[in-house]
């Protein structure tokens, strides 16, 4: 089961925020929010695409593309006859 806790709300200005506990935290100043069917989501915002797979082998304990990418070629299409 996932990990829960309770975190305050509060207004900043015209705002709503959320004072997160010590062990949610995020690192940097950012994080992306989206609208999920349960709720809200935070995600940490990862600019290098070489860590945010990292971060996704971390989290699934092996390799995203265990044995790389089966991905079918494109097929030739004539845009103009």
């Amino acid at each position: 089961m996932a990990e829960t806790g309770i975190a305050k709300l509060f207004r900043n200005g015209r705002s709503q925020a959320v004072r997160l506990p010590r062990e949610f935290r995020f690192e940097g100043s950012q994080v992306r929010v989206r609208r999920v069917a349960e709720g809200v989501l935070l995600e940490p915002l990862i600019s290098d695409v070489a860590e945010w797979f990292a971060e996704l082998d971390r989290l699934n304990d092996g390799s995203f593309f265990r044995k790389g990418r089966n991905q079918p070629a494109t097929p030739r299409r004539e845009i103009f006859k």
